[in-house]
Protein backbone atom coordinates (compact mmCIF):
# COMPACT_ATOMS: atom_id res chain seq x y z
CA UNK A 1 0.00 0.00 0.00
CA UNK A 2 1.27 3.29 -0.45
CA UNK A 3 2.05 5.81 1.99
CA UNK A 4 -1.51 7.81 1.37
CA UNK A 5 -3.37 4.54 1.46
CA UNK A 6 -2.04 3.97 4.78
CA UNK A 7 -3.19 7.48 5.78
CA UNK A 8 -6.69 6.93 5.15
CA UNK A 9 -6.82 3.67 6.84
CA UNK A 10 -5.37 5.06 10.01
CA UNK A 11 -7.87 8.73 9.89
CA UNK A 12 -10.50 6.05 9.15
CA UNK A 13 -9.48 3.54 12.50
CA UNK A 14 -8.38 6.56 14.63
CA UNK A 15 -12.12 8.18 14.65
CA UNK A 16 -13.55 4.41 15.11
CA UNK A 17 -11.03 3.69 17.81
CA UNK A 18 -11.88 7.48 19.69
CA UNK A 19 -15.45 6.44 19.37
CA UNK A 20 -15.60 3.13 21.14
CA UNK A 21 -16.24 2.15 24.41
CA UNK A 22 -16.64 -1.80 24.04
CA UNK A 23 -16.14 -3.76 21.13
CA UNK A 24 -14.14 -4.55 18.35
CA UNK A 25 -12.76 -3.35 14.70
CA UNK A 26 -11.26 -6.00 12.28
CA UNK A 27 -9.75 -5.48 9.20
CA UNK A 28 -10.60 -7.19 5.88
CA UNK A 29 -7.66 -7.62 3.59
CA UNK A 30 -7.45 -8.85 0.28
CA UNK A 31 -3.97 -9.28 -1.86
CA UNK A 32 -2.11 -7.52 1.13
CA UNK A 33 -4.50 -4.21 0.83
CA UNK A 34 -6.88 -3.41 3.54
CA UNK A 35 -10.51 -3.35 1.38
CA UNK A 36 -12.90 -2.96 4.87
CA UNK A 37 -13.20 -2.45 8.22
CA UNK A 38 -15.76 -3.56 10.44
CA UNK A 39 -16.77 -1.77 13.68
CA UNK A 40 -19.08 -4.11 16.15
CA UNK A 41 -19.72 -1.96 19.13
CA UNK A 42 -21.34 -3.91 22.50
CA UNK A 43 -23.57 -1.56 24.54
CA UNK A 44 -23.13 -2.72 28.39
CA UNK A 45 -26.38 -1.88 30.09
CA UNK A 46 -26.62 -1.73 34.19
CA UNK A 47 -27.65 -4.41 35.82
CA UNK A 48 -31.49 -3.97 37.97
CA UNK A 49 -30.37 -4.68 41.19
CA UNK A 50 -33.92 -5.01 41.70
CA UNK A 51 -34.49 -8.44 40.60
Amino acid sequence: MEQSQWKYVFDHLEVMLSNLKFGNITLVVQDGKVIQIEKNEKVRLKQNKAR
